[in-house]
């Protein structure tokens, strides 16, 4: 069962209302987030409420700063299986549009989560800020939602060795190639979740089919060879290895992720597929001929399998 997700322009189903919810946005939902929505959670099983998860989608950056590179670490569909797996019985979208961004703090307080969507209570991270400029925080969350029958908590930072943990350090270290780091914080393989489509072919001519996709909005990792595995349409699970990049050797240069698979000979052309990024292996390069590309992948490929091997 896929938990349902609600529209927050629209009023809450009759089965949902008076839910604790998590607000945040939740991108990458890491170590952090879990903390919040694990506490949302955890009042809503002990009062017998519904748990909502809620997010952003568009991200306020994007809407504020449209011109800034991709950024995302996941999904909306990565959400809610993510939140769903949390325990949340709903997923929770709020559009971030010009009608969202001049909502006063008062008003998304009484007439957003109060009036149309019927909370009882939500839980948020101590930083979390909303309404026009800015002009809520965790205060006016606890102050305004009193008046109005809104209980409010928030929940402090989670912190590790390198100290607290965020949605940024994981984009630094996915952006470094450190995939050790970003995966413990995220307490998953970072993934991306795209359609196949067609390609130029170079990886079939060259004895290593890919299955291309297209980054659209998720952050850049560090472009290279990466170990990875694949979840399938049909739930199989697939080692193989992968280049993030421009690929040099070809020409015009194309951004592109193409994970080779190994012992797989399918069609998965217009499939959604899942790739999980385990191990950096080198950056991209431009090799003397085709002849030499090949050995190079070849080698990769035998990388792969000692890195992913050695992940169990």
């Amino acid at each position: 069962m896929t938990i349902p997700i609600l529209n927050a322009r629209d009023p809450i189903p009759a089965h949902l209302h008076g839910g604790i919810a998590a607000l945040g946005n939740f991108d990458g939902f890491h170590l952090g987030h879990q903390a919040v929505a694990g506490e949302a959670i955890a009042q809503a099983k002990a009062a017998g409420k519904p748990a909502i998860i809620a997010t952003f989608d568009p991200h306020p950056v994007r809407y504020f700063a449209p011109h800034v590179p991709p950024f995302r670490l996941t999904t909306l569909n990565q959400r809610q299986r993510l939140f769903e797996a949390a325990g949340a019985d709903a997923m929770l979208v709020f559009e971030f549009d010009a009608e969202l961004a001049n909502t006063t703090a008062e008003d998304f307080i009484a007439k957003l989560l109060v009036e149309r969507l019927g909370l009882s209570g939500v839980v948020t991270g101590e930083d979390f800020t909303f309404g026009k400029g800015r002009g809520g925080n965790i205060s006016v969350l606890q102050e305004r939602g009193a008046e109005v029958g809104l209980t409010s908590t928030a929940v402090g930072p989670v912190r590790d060795e390198g100290g607290v943990i965020s949605s940024s350090r994981i984009r630094d270290a996915l952006k470094a190639g450190d995939c050790a780091t970003a995966n413990q914080l995220l307490t998953r393989p970072f993934a991306v979740e795209g359609v196949v489509q067609h390609g130029d072919k170079n990886g079939r001519k060259l004895g290593f089919p890919t299955a291309n996709i297209d980054m659209g909005h998720y952050l850049r990792p560090r472009y290279g060879v990466y170990a990875v595995r694949g979840k399938m349409p049909d739930g199989r699970v697939l080692d193989g290895a992968a280049n993030l990049g421009i690929r040099p050797q070809f020409d015009p240069p194309k951004e592109l992720l193409e994970p080779h698979f190994f012992d797989f000979d399918g069609d998965l052309y217009g499939q959604s597929i899942e790739v999980e990024f385990h191990a950096f292996l080198r950056p991209e390069a431009k090799y003397d001929g085709l002849d030499a590309l090949m050995e190079q992948i070849g080698r990769d490929c035998e990388d792969a399998k000692v890195a992913l091997a050695g992940l169990g």
